[in-house]
């Protein structure tokens, strides 16, 4: 199928309506690696001659968001939101603190841990998230640990 079609069909099911900004949105970041912002989807947007005001993408971000077809991270002494296309998957992240990189942990270590609190506290556990935060190997040779 169609990636357009396949996008445009998503925001239909998700009860949006199908326009060129949001599609365009949500094809870049279902192609990206890792979590960006906005000003980094509307540069993106801008080089792919798609004419959009940066208002505009954070609009497009939070209604995606909102519909839960993004996933939105807060990283910590980060002033930006960064999204990711939510493609359902469970997932969690190292975090480099000076360049602000995403790296995707593979597996999950904390399901049995959820099980036991679950048991101890009568809590139920719908979810969580983890990121784990130090140096990549690029700022650590470039001698950026503590920036």
């Amino acid at each position: 199928m169609d990636k357009n079609i396949e996008l445009e069909n998503l925001l239909k099911d998700s009860g949006l309506k199908n326009t060129k900004h949001r599609v365009a949105v949500l094809k870049f970041l279902k192609n990206v690696k890792q979590p960006v912002n906005a000003e980094e989807i509307y540069y993106h947007l801008i080089e792919n001659n798609i004419s959009i005001n940066l208002s505009t993408v954070y609009r497009t971000l939070e209604t995606l968001y909102n519909k839960e077809l993004l996933l939105k991270h807060i990283v910590t002494d980060e002033k930006k939101a960064l999204y990711e296309y939510n493609n359902k998957a469970h997932k969690h992240f190292l975090v480099c603190i000076s360049c602000k990189k995403m790296l995707s942990i593979e597996n999950c270590p904390l399901g049995d841990y959820e099980k036991f609190l679950e048991e101890k506290t009568d809590f139920i556990i719908t979810g969580h998230k983890l990121n784990i935060y130090g140096y990549c190997p690029e700022c650590q040779k470039k001698g950026l640990i503590g920036e």
